[in-house]
């Protein structure tokens, strides 16, 4: 567990990328930041991705994070919205590995178990959950930076099940 003391937990959009950032401060995880990389509708989708990548790249730089953990795709009807943010994944892992970064990708189902303690649990469960767990005052907005925590927190967990 010494290697590792800070996890960026990424929830992939275009529209909205939430991230959370956590800390080991020796005996548990803290959040030290969450919120979103918000961009326009009207903007062009190459753009929006260049604006990911640079907060990727400032949050990257200023975190330092030993390990991205990154939520995969749960594919539903609309293969548009799928595809892009694949796309979005696919800047996060280029720019992680520029930086040596590892990425380990998280099903959505994963975070909900790890979280909950229920696979199937609601967006609402995980939320009071990520508050609980992680000592916060509120639930953090918005749900894409609540979310983004959680995959942090399931990231950091699958690396210590890695470690047994």
């Amino acid at each position: 567990m010494n290697e590792l003391k800070t996890i960026l937990g990424i929830d992939p959009g275009y529209g909205r990328c939430g991230f959370g950032v956590l800390v080991y401060d020796g005996r548990d995880w803290k959040c030290k930041t969450h919120g979103v990389i918000v961009t326009a509708k009207e903007t062009a989708f190459p753009q929006r991705l260049k604006e990911i990548a640079d907060d990727l790249i400032h949050l990257m730089d200023l975190h330092k994070p030993e390990r991205i953990a990154l939520e995969e795709l749960f594919f539903a009807n609309n293969t548009t919205t799928a595809l892009k943010v694949s796309q979005v994944r696919g800047v996060v892992n280029l720019l992680a590995a520029q930086r040596g970064i590892e990425v380990v990708d998280v099903k959505p189902n994963e975070v909900k178990m790890t979280i909950t303690g229920y696979g199937r649990a609601d967006k609402k469960q995980v939320q009071e959950m990520v508050k609980t767990i992680l000592g916060l005052k509120q639930i953090p907005k918005p749900d894409d930076a609540a979310d983004a925590l959680a995959v942090a927190w399931t990231g950091a967990h699958k690396m210590i099940l890695d470690k047994r």
